[in-house]
């Protein structure tokens, strides 16, 4: 449940990288997009711990599964099933909060060679939200960066600084062994089999609870108690997008439980 469909070997939603060059894309523009069709289709999306506050209201923040968990913002439960756009990738409430994940696309921050840690600004680019065409905001002027291509650089530093502390936050999380594999099963009126959701990691309250109380006032102290609660909290909403993606004819068969 908790891993968006993949296809190739680049991370989600984008299907090629390029690096954006003066030479190349010099009369490139940024065009401004009202619809993400590319978004329709995935459940989950990575969110940084800058984003817990905001996005638990509106989405269950789960982490992935394995040794290196990652954690995501439900827009589903079930693969290809969103409930934030519809169908042609328009958002169904406005007031809706838009992880930074998708707001970065197309552009992100990558490593050219494999012996630098030096990271250049990249854009996928079979994005309509570029190109030589239209009438949107330079991404040069006169050779240089316009404007427009320094702000979208300075968000994608911004989007790898959150990371990298969702990095640290998700290694001391893991050291403290409080997560377990999770599983939701949701009861659907005129079905005899529940729906089950699992493929997940969630904070155990339980293991939480036994820390010590050094630990817990560490974890108070360096902000991740707050962003934990935020997670917790945020798992209230999952029946609440199982409502929504029924009402969107988006909700699979229950299987009948193994014996």
């Amino acid at each position: 449940m908790a891993s968006a469909p993949q296809t190739n070997d680049f991370p989600i939603l984008y299907n090629d990288l390029v690096p954006l060059s003066s030479q190349q894309h010099g009369d490139w523009k940024g065009n401004r997009v009202e619809t993400a069709p590319f978004l329709a289709n995935y459940h989950a999306v990575p969110v940084t711990i800058d984003e817990f506050a905001l996005a638990q209201r509106f989405f269950p923040i789960v982490f992935t599964s394995g040794d290196q968990p990652v954690p995501l913002a439900l827009m589903g439960l079930n693969e290809g099933a969103n409930t934030i756009v519809d169908d042609e990738g328009k958002l169904i409430r406005e007031d809706t909060y838009v992880p930074a994940y998708i707001r970065r696309y197309p552009f992100m921050l990558a490593k050219l060679r494999p012996d630098t840690d030096e990271l250049s600004l990249c854009f996928d680019p079979t994005s309509e939200a570029l190109g030589p065409n239209g009438d949107g905001d330079p991404l040069f002027v006169d050779g240089k960066p316009s404007e427009t291509t320094q702000a979208i650089l300075g968000f994608c530093e911004q989007f790898e600084q959150a990371a990298q502390r969702t990095g640290q936050f998700m290694k001391e999380l893991v050291d403290a062994k409080v997560l377990i594999d999770g599983e939701v099963a949701i009861q659907q009126e005129g079905n005899d089999q529940p729906f089950i959701y699992r493929g997940f990691q969630m904070v155990s309250e339980e293991k939480l609870r036994e820390l010590r109380g050094d630990t817990l006032r560490k974890m108070a102290k360096n902000g991740m108690l707050p962003l934990i609660y935020a997670h917790m909290f945020s798992m209230q909403l999952m029946r609440e997008v199982f409502a929504r993606q029924m009402a969107m004819g988006k909700v699979p068969m229950p299987q009948p439980v193994q014996a």
